[in-house]
């Protein structure tokens, strides 16, 4: 059968499952953080990298910016598009590779991308073209989660089941500024990182992997690699219960709770 590669970063992972309905319950706020953090405002070029259903360029396009929403999943625009309709604001939809992005030198104001981009497997080539595709004096918008969010947890888990290739560097890694900084090196002026987090909350453990495993691609992806070993695709079952359970940070009798906590950069391009 075709391999699905359980990490983030493969455009078929990330059709899996019910993007939209994970988008809505967990992302949908990090959009107009972002926005308001870029100084986005109408007139405003913004690209936004990776955009699944767009919470941010949709956020964006609604403080009047001009925006393009690209990522490598297109079937994730047709939410997007319905979405945008609905909120009625105006939104381009591009495919594109966050590694290959197909517009020119310094084309937009402000590039952004929400716990998007940070999932290319190659960390440098994504660096390079965010910047590459900005204007000189313009800004970057970025958001990764940290080593302690929930989403970072579950990955861990999908990796020990299907590792992800060699040369595929960890998301988390985006949330380390020393990293980001010497990803983009001379090439930025300005940089700020700051640190927040939110919680989510579900009735029980199992309810909340419930949620997981029918919205999110990667647990999908994982377990469409572990469909000749129904013993090991249990075992995967198991332990992201058992994960839910030992990071529930909920009372004892109350609904169950889980930290998702993230970094949220801005930067200005050099002239």
């Amino acid at each position: 059968m075709t391999a699905f590669k359980a990490f983030p970063g493969v455009s078929t992972e990330w059709a899996l499952g019910d993007y939209h309905r994970f988008a809505r319950a967990v992302l949908w706020d990090l959009g107009p953080q972002l926005v308001a953090a870029c100084d986005i405002r109408p007139g405003t070029q913004v690209l936004d990298v990776a955009t699944g259903t767009g919470n941010v360029a949709i956020a964006a396009a609604a403080a009047g910016a001009e925006v393009i929403a690209s990522d490598i999943t297109v079937e994730n625009f047709i939410d997007g598009r319905v979405e945008a309709a609905t909120r009625g604001v105006a939104v381009e939809w591009v495919e594109a590779d966050a590694q290959d992005l197909p517009f020119p030198d310094s084309s937009f104001d402000v590039v952004t991308s929400s716990v998007g981009a940070i999932f290319a497997p190659r960390h440098q080539d994504v660096a390079d073209e965010l910047i590459r595709v900005a204007r000189p004096g313009g800004r970057l918008g970025l958001i990764a989660w940290t080593r302690r969010s929930w989403i970072c947890e579950i990955l861990s888990v999908l990796n020990y089941y299907v590792p992800p290739p060699p040369q595929a560097l960890p998301a988390r890694l985006w949330a380390n500024s020393e990293h980001v900084l010497w990803l983009f090196g001379n090439r930025i002026s300005t940089f700020e990182a700051t640190t927040h987090s939110f919680r989510l909350f579900a009735p029980t453990p199992t309810h909340f992997i419930e949620f997981f495993e029918t919205s999110f691609g990667p647990i999908q992806a994982t377990f469409a690699e572990l469909l000749d070993n129904p013993q090991r695709a249990a075992a995967l079952h198991t332990d992201l219960i058992d994960l839910a359970e030992r990071l529930n940070l909920g009372v004892p009798g109350g609904p169950a709770e889980y930290l998702f906590e993230y970094v949220l950069m801005t930067a200005t391009t050099a002239d």
